[in-house]
């Protein structure tokens, strides 16, 4: 049974950081492109950072360059997005996304959710 499962999400005043963990499995792992995407009230779901199978590469929305990073962990099957500078507009349900496209079949997978408000 695959499982996403997002972790870290909270109040934080302006300015402050938080550190969102999406713990993954019942799945090949290693195989994945790992995204966090977040989604505010009333809009679209947006990708926020991207980072492919062994992590060498990574891609970030222009709103979030140079104060969000992400990284995984493949040994304990763990993606990671440290957020620095938060800022009002980050708040949103940040989700954790597998994914995964093959000639035959594009896998996709969501994790629930989790809450973070940047507010004073």
């Amino acid at each position: 049974q695959v499982q996403l499962v997002e972790s870290g999400g909270g109040l934080v005043q302006p300015g402050g950081s938080l550190r969102l963990s999406c713990a993954a499995s019942g799945f090949p792992f290693t195989t994945y492109t790992m995204n966090w995407y977040r989604q505010a009230p009333g809009k679209e779901r947006e990708l926020v950072a991207s980072i492919t199978q062994f992590g060498g590469s990574t891609k970030y929305a222009d709103s979030v360059k140079g104060r969000f990073t992400i990284s995984r962990d493949n040994a304990k099957n763990t993606v990671n997005l440290q957020m620095n500078s938060l800022k009002p507009e980050d708040t949103a349900v940040y989700f954790c996304n597998a994914a995964r496209e093959t000639l035959l079949k594009n896998y996709d997978y969501w994790g629930q959710g989790t809450q973070v408000t940047v507010s004073s």
